[in-house]
């Protein structure tokens, strides 16, 4: 959606590795934002981004206009049943019925033969790779890891709207992930009381209003109770009135 970062260019670092052509969209799309959301404000520097995409060797540059791809009477959505209504999915309600729609529509518009994503949106990954099988899409999904500030701050266009002591605060996310990875490369296996232990960091920043803790399953997204194979530990926060995701791959396997 713009407001390019490190994060974003390695997805085309990714995509040029594999792919002789690269195309990237830019399109802060409408229909995965709530009401009460921050459509109006998110930041477009497009020129920026632009001459930062130019850079990096991008053969296509796709920003369309929100009227170029929603028609004044538009009636057809692209629903994920049963994976749409979980981890941002419960907070944000018809966030992944926008999300959907519109990579749905890239998809036929570009015919991509790979596209790249990021892990630190987790559930839209899983949502995105299920409706790929779903709907039989000739596009391979590849997902890159997320990239981090030096201090483990998981890189967001949303974190432009952190003042320094919010931007400080924010790192109670890298924490309670790196405390959980702790207690479970120590042997813990419950996910009640990895969940606790990442709890207690967050009472410790009574400013900061935790969404949701969870631990699932990547695929499915369901809770795990038992951690017996790769787990998605997933957090959301409110930090001031900016929301952050993060998100951590737990792998039993020692």
């Amino acid at each position: 959606m713009g407001a390019l970062h490190e994060g974003h260019l390695s997805l085309v670092c990714a995509a040029k590795a594999q792919c002789d052509i690269v195309a990237v969209s830019l399109f802060v799309n409408p229909t995965q934002f709530g009401p009460n959301e921050d459509l109006a404000k998110y930041p477009r520097p497009f020129e920026r981004d632009r001459e930062l995409l130019e850079k990096e060797g991008v053969a296509i540059l796709f920003a369309p206009s929100a009227e170029e791809m929603y028609p004044q009477g538009k009636a057809t959505w692209v629903v994920v049943e049963g994976l749409s209504e979980k981890l941002d999915g419960r907070s944000r309600p018809g966030h992944f019925r926008g999300v959907t729609t519109i990579v749905s529509k890239l998809f036929h518009i570009i015919e991509p033969d790979v596209a790249v994503f990021g892990q630190k949106d987790a559930a839209q990954c899983a949502i995105v790779r299920c409706m790929v099988r779903d709907l039989n899409f000739p596009v391979e999904i590849v997902i890159c890891p997320i990239i981090r500030e030096p201090d483990g701050l998981a890189m967001s266009s949303r974190n432009a709207y952190l003042n320094p002591d919010e931007r400080q605060r924010a790192l109670a996310l890298h924490r309670s992930l790196n405390r959980v990875e702790d207690e479970f490369r120590a042997g813990e296996r419950s996910a009640a009381r990895l969940i606790a232990a990442a709890t207690e960091v967050f009472e410790q920043e009574p400013q900061i209003r935790l969404d949701y803790f969870e631990i699932v399953d990547p695929d499915t997204l369901d809770a795990v109770d038992q951690i017996e194979c790769p787990a998605l530990v997933a957090v959301a926060a409110y930090v001031g009135s900016t929301r952050l995701i993060d998100n951590r791959i737990l792998n039993s396997k020692k």
